[in-house]
């Protein structure tokens, strides 16, 4: 079932690679995250699309139709070449997880209780301190690390259920992340769950950010390699010259199809 929550701000969207990604403005997320994270009943859940996730969607079905159900937020570079590509501009903003999720937290001006499950204990334990000292008018819940075994899911998730937030974090990578929270997050675990891959180790500063001026470049791709080249050149070397082709074949395959818009679940779970 389709549900779309009573906010002020229904999202609008483009599409790359047939998937269809909001084209909202900073304050525009801010607002309708604050929304959502408002109602009394119901769940959204928002992914971020960079050229990374767009591989993995172009080549696993499933995971693809996860997407399809999410509220889809994009997240760098790649992603507004893509969209200059398919539709003559890039997105009004580069809403990338790492810059938004602190952002959104910061604009919420209404006390929020916040679940937090991934990366290691000790990272995760820092993230939630720093969040905390961030904008202590929330309340921050690390409830588990992210290696736990597939068979304690459920207990997780139990509480998470008993520490009734408002807000859930998840952070497991991609494409894990999106598949567990299909499989085992539901309505009344939260009413506004985010996947956001490495962000507990950048709050925790386990991984450094680029500095100012090479998030302006928008190469902080590159400096993330020179950082861990071993775990992410072929994201980068390989997988950029992958996304690009892609890309270029959609363009000159035809027009995109219509993709769904996103689910947003109203039954309990």
């Amino acid at each position: 079932m389709k549900y779309f929550p009573p906010v002020s701000l229904q999202p609008s969207h483009r599409d790359i690679l047939d998937l269809a990604v909001c084209d909202f403005g900073w304050e525009e997320a801010f607002t309708f995250v604050d929304e959502v994270a408002s109602l009394p009943i119901g769940q959204t859940i928002i992914s971020f699309l960079n050229a990374n996730n767009a591989n993995y969607m172009m080549t696993d079905p499933d995971y693809r139709s996860i997407l399809d159900r999410h509220v889809v937020l994009p997240d760098g570079h790649g992603i507004d070449i893509a969209s200059k590509i398919f539709h003559g501009k890039p997105f009004p903003a580069n809403l990338n997880g790492t810059d938004f999720v602190p952002a959104m937290l910061t604009y919420m001006r209404t006390p929020r209780r916040v679940a937090m499950i991934g990366a290691r204990s000790d990272v995760l334990q820092r993230a939630a301190e720093n969040f905390a000292r961030h904008t202590p008018w929330h309340t921050f819940l690390p409830v588990s690390d992210g290696y736990f075994d597939v068979s304690e899911s459920d207990a997780v998730m139990a509480r998470v259920r008993e520490a009734k937030p408002d807000i859930l974090l998840i952070a497991m990578g991609t494409p894990r992340q999106e598949k567990w929270i299909d499989r085992y997050v539901g309505p009344g675990h939260a009413r506004l769950v985010l996947g956001v891959g490495a962000l507990f180790d950048f709050v925790a500063g386990e991984v450094p950010r680029a500095p100012e001026s090479i998030r302006r470049m928008r190469l902080e791709w590159l400096y993330r390699m020179t950082i861990e080249p071993h775990r992410l050149w072929k994201r980068y070397v390989i997988g950029i010259p992958l996304f690009l082709r892609y890309v270029l074949w959609r363009k000159f395959a035809g027009p995109q199809t219509a993709r769904s818009q996103p689910v947003h679940r109203l039954t309990s779970h």
